[in-house]
């Protein structure tokens, strides 16, 4: 055997390798998640697949043979049958703040959603629950808010965007995960099914209020310069979204489905030259995205605007009765 093909046979070799290492990790992952039996048969399902995987590339490596390949291919094909087969729903027993679909209906420039979220949280665990259906006129749009809520690094938020009318009043749209009754988020869960995702209209006194008064997070709200005409559509394309998602459930996906490439894709259809960018996925850094795009004012510094938009300290002086998006509107 000459030199070249000792070193392609090693190449296609390490290729091999690596297939097999990620697509083995990835199967026993996807066993942990989503196999049934509780934590003892996810667990015993990842171990028994971990040891299949390596029993069976010690043989080939032992025999120098294909055929257990081969075999790891035709088990890997039949998790994968399984996988496909694992379907989102909208019957389970889910979170009391995610326990409602939104729906909407439209009627020229009247729209009327239902099961809008009016929550007062005391605690994440203490709250009066509230789910109402409430009216809006899109004649009377004034302004669309970007909101991004971090809690942990700079470089992940959450993003959403709050529509307000001439009459004060503001309704949040937020693409979350739909959690089930004492499930907690995890973002490699969030590759894996693990979660389905839903479309959470809600009061900012509820939804913003939450993060920063409860759950200790850091929010800045960014007024956009979309003409009323996009806003409208915007709109719209979420209350069509939201009905999509009540007639067919889909799974959130940490990079795919998350709360940004939602609104990307809708974003896109008002705009289809809207760039895809890595900020979509950094969602932290999605102040600059929207600058660069112009849907924010780019006329000041990128660090003085984001001091002047944030909205935490105002936030956290409100109390329970206080008009929340005015407080947090107010010159400092």
């Amino acid at each position: 055997m000459n030199k070249f093909s000792l070193m392609l046979r090693s190449v296609l070799g390490a290729l091999v390798a690596v297939v097999v290492f990620l697509s083995g990790a990835w199967g026993a992952l996807a066993l942990w998640y989503q196999l049934p039996g509780g934590s003892v048969g996810r667990a015993l399902g990842s171990v028994v697949w971990a040891l299949l995987v390596v029993a069976l590339v010690a043989l080939a490596i032992s025999r120098r043979s294909l055929w257990p390949l081969a075999g790891y291919g035709l088990a890997m094909l039949v998790l994968l049958i399984w996988w496909w087969n694992i379907h989102p729903s909208n019957h389970r027993v889910w979170a009391d703040d995610v326990a409602h679909l939104l729906r909407g209906e439209v009627h020229g420039h009247r729209v009327t959603l239902h099961n809008v979220r009016d929550f007062d949280w005391r605690s994440d665990s203490d709250y009066d629950a509230r789910w109402e259906t409430r009216d809006y006129d899109l004649n009377h749009l004034v302004s669309a808010d970007a909101i991004l809520s971090y809690w942990d690094s700079r470089a992940i938020a959450h993003a959403m965007i709050s529509f307000g009318f001439d009459d004060g009043r503001h309704v949040v749209f937020s693409v979350e995960i739909r959690k089930k009754k004492g499930e907690a988020f995890s973002e490699i869960g969030g590759f894996f099914k693990q979660f389905e995702m839903v479309l959470v209209a809600a009061d900012e006194h509820d939804i913003v209020r939450v993060r920063t008064n409860v759950r200790g997070e850091d929010d800045y709200l960014y007024s956009m310069t979309l003409e009323r005409e996009t806003m409208r559509a915007l709109f719209l394309s979420y209350v069509e979204a939201a009905n999509r998602l009540a007639e067919r459930p889909a799974f959130y996906n940490t990079i795919t489905s998350n709360c940004t490439t939602l609104v990307y894709r809708m974003a896109r259809q008002l705009n289809p030259g809207l760039p895809m960018d890595i900020r979509l996925l950094l969602t932290g850094y999605l102040q600059g995205y929207l600058r660069d795009n112009g849907a924010i004012d780019a006329s000041q510094p990128a660090d003085v605007q984001r001091a002047a938009a944030r909205i935490t300290d105002k936030a956290r002086r409100t109390g329970p009765t206080d008009d929340f998006s005015r407080a947090i509107r107010a010159p400092r």
